[in-house]
């Protein structure tokens, strides 16, 4: 993997490769501990790994659908051990005091090894987030999952997979455009996704208050909230992260409206 990184032009594309592969160990040594009998795999990162989202992503997210089995210490402790066996040099820290479990992997030297940094003291970070009281109403599925290597995982199902990225673009305290990315690549699909509107409204009950957004007029609440964002750049964050860095130009508002 490394020597197929350094062959790479783009300094910004050899992390996202690199950062990716890093995420795929840790997928299938969770895999192997069968922590998916207990979680389930959300957000930008699963878009990716099961719908080929052609954008990277930073974080893996997951849901606690059976607190039976939930052994986050034993998990992380193999993911550190499988990473070593395959000569990376890591620490991994948790943190269990928030309902949001939080891991953090951080890989030391691989970026100067890589070509993407000149201080070895540089870390490679991967954050893991677990909701131990994720809202009701997801659908999910399993499925084989070809990235890099072979495993399983259980996930969230497309639509519901929507509905986290409409809560997430329509609760998030500052914008992100890799969420409106997103999102326009929801409604690029043919035949058309419709979100788990049980799970949307669960989740903005459960974060906004009851009753105080209607899931089902989702998309007049995206035109709002898109028509809050001033001259806000949302290309530059996207940018980074996408396979065709081109396709950031694409995030105006102008044509964002447009596909809501």
């Amino acid at each position: 993997m490394l020597a197929l990184v350094r062959e790479m032009e783009d300094p910004t594309q050899r992390l996202n490769l690199l950062r990716e592969y890093i995420q795929a160990c840790v997928l299938r040594s969770l895999h192997e501990s069968e922590a998916f009998q207990s979680l389930s795999f959300v957000g930008g990162t699963a878009l990716r790994f099961l719908f080929d989202l052609p954008r990277f992503s930073e974080d893996l997210h997951f849901s606690l659908e059976d607190h039976a089995g939930y052994e986050p210490v034993k998990w992380l402790e193999k993911v550190k051990r499988d990473l070593s066996l395959a000569s990376f040099k890591v620490t991994v820290n948790w943190n269990n005091r928030k309902t949001v479990n939080m891991a953090w992997i951080r890989i030391n030297e691989i970026l100067k090894d890589a070509g993407i940094s000149d201080m070895a003291a540089q870390k490679l970070s991967i954050r893991m987030e677990v909701d131990t009281r994720p809202p009701a109403g997801a659908v999910l599925e399993t499925r084989l999952v070809n990235r890099h290597m072979i495993f399983a995982l259980r996930h969230h199902d497309l639509s519901s997979l929507m509905a986290g990225k409409i809560h997430a673009l329509l609760t998030r305290s500052y914008p992100k455009g890799r969420d409106w990315y997103d999102l326009a690549w929801y409604q690029a699909k043919r035949p058309p996704i419709a979100p788990n509107l049980t799970l949307l409204q669960n989740s903005l009950d459960q974060t906004q208050g009851a009753g105080k957004i209607d899931a089902a007029l989702w998309k007049e609440q995206v035109r709002a909230r898109l028509d809050t964002l001033g001259e806000l750049d949302l290309a530059q964050d996207a940018a980074a992260f996408l396979e065709r860095r081109e396709d950031a130009a694409l995030l105006t508002r102008p044509n964002l409206r447009s596909v809501f």
